[in-house]
């Protein structure tokens, strides 16, 4: 990444992406957000299959840099107009979108810290695997802002509204052992354990089939559609998952007593 506020990295068939400003708290700032556009578009277009989210030293990720020195000035009388997007409009909601967007499992392998826009970005994962000393933060009201990245809108779906509400109302720490008794997060595991065990369950995943980008898009699509509407959904991907290569492997793997060789394909 040019500015080196993201690392990319590829280990076996699982792309690794490391936030990498940890004297920030690996906070977003300008150049990131620049960096992490560079890292999804090289994951969209590479043959990873599945990928790992984490961060550079103790924070996953502390959200918005307020203290940016590289952010451009702001034209605050052109927002009030309407006439300038903001940062949301123009940055976080695209990118947001590309994530869930993207046909492969995504892993988190949140280290310490997420807060804010981190938290969200946390949340955007599949499988969510927390450090024993991780905590979760919607900080917004501390600076008389609201939950954005879409915290509105994956938060109650995961904890119901009123723990959304409180987490966001209070903004007090949510440590990772209650976060994971909420549903909010799969697994606790001891700092040091961390790495590892995302890297097993990403493995692991990468070596899945097709059908588990699939079932991203059908429960991302289950948040919003009706039954009648989930259920051509479903009907719709599993006629792409009946035709893929890994159906005919994992049906002959199951007639011949062995272990499916997926390809993803």
């Amino acid at each position: 990444m040019q500015n080196d506020k993201v690392r990319l990295e590829t280990d076996g068939k699982v792309a690794v992406m490391t936030l990498n400003d940890p004297g920030a708290l690996n906070a977003i700032g300008h150049r990131m957000r620049q960096d992490l556009g560079e890292a999804i578009e090289a994951v969209e277009q590479g043959g990873a299959r599945c990928l790992l989210i984490t961060g550079a030293g103790r924070a996953f990720c502390s959200g918005a840099n307020l203290n940016d020195p590289d952010r451009p000035p702001r034209d605050r009388a052109a927002e009030a107009r309407g006439e300038a997007k903001s940062d949301l409009e123009s940055w976080y909601n695209p990118f947001f979108l590309r994530l869930r967007d993207l046909p492969i499992p995504v892993v988190a392998a949140i280290n310490g810290v997420a807060a804010g826009a981190g938290m969200s970005l946390a949340l955007s994962a599949d499988i969510k695997l927390a450090a024993r000393s991780a905590y979760f933060l919607q900080a917004f009201a501390r600076i008389g802002l609201l939950p954005d990245c879409g915290s509105s809108y994956v938060l109650p779906r995961l904890v119901g509204i009123a723990r959304a509400m409180e987490l966001s109302m209070l903004a007090e720490k949510l440590p990772a052992e209650t976060a994971l008794e909420w549903g909010l997060i799969n697994r606790v595991v001891d700092d040091a354990e961390l790495m590892p065990a995302a890297m097993e369950m990403a493995t692991r995943l990468a070596n899945g089939p097709k059908a588990l980008g699939l079932m991203r898009r059908m429960y991302w699509g289950s948040l919003e559609n009706g039954y009648a509407a989930q259920l051509d959904l479903e009907a719709k991907l599993q006629i792409e998952a009946g035709l893929s290569a890994d159906y005919a492997e994992g049906v002959a793997a199951f007639r011949e007593k062995r272990p499916a060789r997926f390809t993803g394909s």
